[in-house]
């Protein structure tokens, strides 16, 4: 399936534009000369702009994580902006809206999406509505949150990929979730949040350099890139068949 002979393909993805993934990232992944997904909400961007201008100059994706990140008002933080809430023109507006200043800021069109918080639904009870298919409709890959596991490219709704949490994994834990994940010649979509020391939605810059060191050795079979790039690899096999 994967090229080059390659028996698993790893995607690393970091969500909601942390400074500490331009501050702490940029320089790990050009060491290990590593693409990366980096999930986006552009008011996040803007207080370290030439990091992330820096980041698509290296080469990695930009995607889209929606304008203001809403979520479950079962959260707190997000009462005031639950997704229990939300029309489907609203949610459009903000998908769209952030999609318009990714490009504007960066110069890029964001192309796979990243559900804030892992969900895909807007609305309650039986006014409840599925946003997979707002997402197919605009973007060529949605990855979820927290997930159980990895994707079967064979199969998988590219709208709706599994996404795994990387957040406090240990270096022996990355690379079981690829072993596994080789066992059937799938694809692993990690998503993380900050870069750096230990520390709560913090995915450890030390797990992330020997992970990265790992991935890079050809005898563990490893293709790692970004979410964007796989996808297409993806989508371009499924319509030879």
């Amino acid at each position: 399936m994967w090229p080059e002979g390659k028996r698993v393909a790893v995607s690393l993805s970091f969500d909601d534009a942390r400074a500490s993934q331009v501050l702490m990232g940029l320089d790990l992944f050009a060491r290990h000369a590593a693409r990366v997904t980096f999930y986006v909400n552009p008011r996040s961007m803007e207080k370290h702009l030439d990091g992330w201008k820096r980041a698509v100059k290296e080469g990695h994706e930009i995607g889209n994580h929606s304008l203001s990140h809403p979520c479950s008002g079962n959260f707190p933080w997000s009462r005031k902006n639950s997704l229990e809430e939300y029309t489907p023109a609203k949610l459009e507006a903000d998908i769209d809206t952030a999609g318009r200043e990714i490009e504007r800021l960066l110069g890029v069109k964001a192309t796979t999406f990243a559900y804030p918080c892992g969900s895909k639904f807007i609305g309650r009870g039986v006014r409840t509505q599925s946003t997979v298919p707002m997402v197919a409709q605009r973007f060529l890959a949605g990855r979820g949150f927290r997930d159980e596991g990895a994707n079967d490219p064979t199969y998988c709704d590219l709208a709706q990929i599994f996404g795994v949490d990387s957040d406090g994994m240990t270096i022996e834990g990355m690379k079981d979730a690829v072993r596994r994940t080789a066992e059937t010649g799938g694809w692993l979509v990690l998503a993380g949040h900050e870069i750096g020391q230990p520390g709560r939605q913090t995915t450890e810059s030390a797990v992330l350099d020997q992970f990265l060191a790992y991935a890079r050795d050809p005898a563990n079979g490893i293709w790692l890139d970004t979410v964007q790039t796989i996808a297409r690899y993806v989508e371009k096999r499924r319509s030879r068949q």
